[in-house]
């Protein structure tokens, strides 16, 4: 409940209709007061002739004011006189503002006011004694121990000792050293797992042909006979009839058998109508004929030369392989001039040494340009700030004569990763070039 404030009365308000008092109320903070119909007012009075709300006691600092419209009747006590609300605006008191009138009040100030139908009475009133605090007895209240459930205390004191003693004990023992265990140490599941064995793949199963038929039965007891060393004249010649018959398209031209391209040639046949038989079924293959030769065909002497096929053979040879293709190497040198320090709080020689640690990372952003332009060379001035953490900051290219601005970008997003060793009291500025040119 809201508290009133020390040392300033309250406001008394009574609510009035026809000759019964509805409503009698003590405001226990200063605050306006507003009267209407709507249910958000601090006194709500359900009359037709009233407005929703209308703002009766101002308080501004503590201090209330009585605001009244021509409309309202009524009379108060301000400074110990008794005046009407007619009177109050005649006489200067109360001050107009806008379409109201306002009249300051004090703590002696009461009246009565009529809002049409209803009356509301108000005066300043001390604010009563605050109650006293009702205490229970001791014997009813009790001390703390008998507050508290004695079989959880005994479970949760027990509990506390236990853990509490296990964690203490625990903390006391020494702390063992692990020997560290060698290679032939480790168990053989670790080492499996660090050094994995390689598993070869099984060798590939060759598959046969499908499309291949079989040699038929009569070919591979030709064959087996043919292994069979020769004892006569007529076994060496169907041996080697059978060998040409199993070679290439000799074996093709000889498959139709019994009188065919072979009998002639090996045999006692003169004839070539067997091999134009045999030929039949090869494309771009023709066997010239009397007839052929009758019609304008090619022709020839009956004298010639025979040609073996080492006549007819090239010579030489060797084997032709196709390497892959390497890249030329592109290499570019940094040379690095002194830096301009502008303050002793950073030693120049250290600061050159921690830059040519990193001459790397600046050599790659010149060697990636330099790949596309082998001709690139030139000077770049990069000015940057120490700051007082070591950090880099204000990173800015001065000069820059590669006209490149890649290799440019390149350095300033390296530099800007650069933690100094120093830690000067405030930012050091730092001029640094580095000087580009092709290795030779």
């Amino acid at each position: 409940m809201a508290q009133p404030q020390a040392g300033l009365k309250l406001l008394r308000v009574a609510l009035i209709q026809g000759s019964k008092i509805t409503e009698d109320r003590t405001l226990k903070r200063r605050g306006p007061v507003s009267v209407g119909q709507n249910a958000t007012n601090t006194i709500v009075v359900p009359v037709s002739n009233l407005p929703p709300s209308f703002t009766l006691f101002e308080a501004v600092n503590d201090q209330y004011s009585l605001v009244f419209t021509t409309a309202m009747e009524g009379k108060i006590s301000v400074n110990g006189q008794e005046i009407t609300l007619q009177d109050a605006i005649a006489k200067g008191v109360a001050k107009q503002r806008r379409d109201a009138y306002v009249i300051p009040l004090t703590d002696a100030s009461k009246g009565r006011v009529a809002l049409g139908e209803v009356s509301l009475l108000f005066q300043f009133v001390a604010p009563p004694p605050e109650p006293p605090k009702v205490a229970l007895p001791t014997e009813v209240r009790g001390g703390i121990l008998k507050q508290i459930d004695q079989f959880f205390f005994m479970i949760l004191a027990a509990s506390l000792v236990v853990h509490f003693s296990g964690a203490t004990f625990i903390a006391c023992q020494p702390v063992v050293e692990e020997r560290e265990l060698t290679l032939d140490e480790l168990p053989d599941r670790f080492v499996k797992a660090m050094m994995p064995v390689e598993i070869k793949p099984p060798p590939p199963v060759e598959v046969a042909d499908n499309g291949q038929k079989d040699e038929p039965k009569e070919d591979k007891k030709v064959e087996k006979a043919a292994e069979k060393p020769a004892t006569n004249a007529a076994e060496k010649k169907a041996q080697l009839q059978a060998k040409v018959a199993r070679s290439g398209l000799l074996k093709v031209i000889g498959s139709s058998g019994a009188g065919g391209a072979f009998e002639d040639v090996l045999g006692s046949s003169s004839g070539v109508g067997d091999v134009a038989s045999a030929l039949s079924g090869a494309s771009g293959v023709g066997v010239a004929t009397a007839d052929s030769l009758a019609a304008g065909g090619p022709k020839g002497g009956t004298a010639g030369s025979a040609a073996g096929i080492g006549d007819l053979g090239t010579s030489g040879g060797g084997n032709v392989g196709l390497g892959e293709k390497k890249e030329a190497t592109v290499r570019g040198g940094v040379s690095m001039q002194a830096p301009e320090v502008d303050s002793t709080d950073v030693d120049r020689e250290k600061l050159a040494a921690y830059v040519r640690s990193r001459k790397g990372a600046i050599q790659q952003c010149y060697e990636k340009e330099l790949k596309r332009n082998p001709s690139l060379k030139g000077k770049v001035v990069v000015r940057f700030s120490i700051t007082p953490a070591g950090r880099t900051s204000d990173i800015d290219i001065e000069e820059n004569t590669l006209g490149n601005e890649a290799v440019a970008s390149c350095i300033k997003t390296t530099i800007r990763g650069w933690v100094f060793p120093f830690k000067p009291p405030s930012d050091v500025p730092v001029a640094y070039p580095f000087v580009f040119a092709p290795a030779s």
